[in-house]
């Protein structure tokens, strides 16, 4: 079995800055893709940004510029640094992987999500 677990949510002001943590652990052959989603009320879940295991990144047009998603492979860690932050990026942020476990098998895998809530 495999875990993912968020960390670094929480209330900020209009401007400010947050960063959030995701270490996969278990039963991991290796970790191909790390992603960041967003889930606000009322609405479906949005991919924010994404990073390969080669480095790649992509991000959803909204946090281009103030967004920044990297990784550590060796801890299978990925990070999700926000600045200026909005309120309109007010959500539950989700981790997501997808992972090759020790048996093999290709899964990908989410996190419970931590809170990120803009406001002043």
């Amino acid at each position: 079995q495999v875990q993912l677990v968020e960390s670094g949510g929480g209330l900020v002001q209009p401007g400010g800055s947050l960063k959030l943590s995701c270490a996969a652990s278990g039963s991991i052959f290796r970790v191909n893709v790390m992603a960041w989603y967003r889930q606000a009320p009322g609405k479906e879940r949005e991919l924010v940004a994404g990073i390969t295991s080669d480095g790649d990144t992509n991000y959803v047009d909204s946090v281009k510029g103030r967004f920044t998603i990297s990784r550590e492979k060796a801890k299978n860690t990925v990070y999700l640094q926000m600045n200026s932050l909005k309120p309109e990026d007010t959500a539950v942020y989700y981790c997501n992987a997808n992972v090759v476990n020790v048996n093999l098998y290709n899964v990908n895998y989410w996190g419970k999500g931590t809170p990120v809530t803009v406001s002043s």
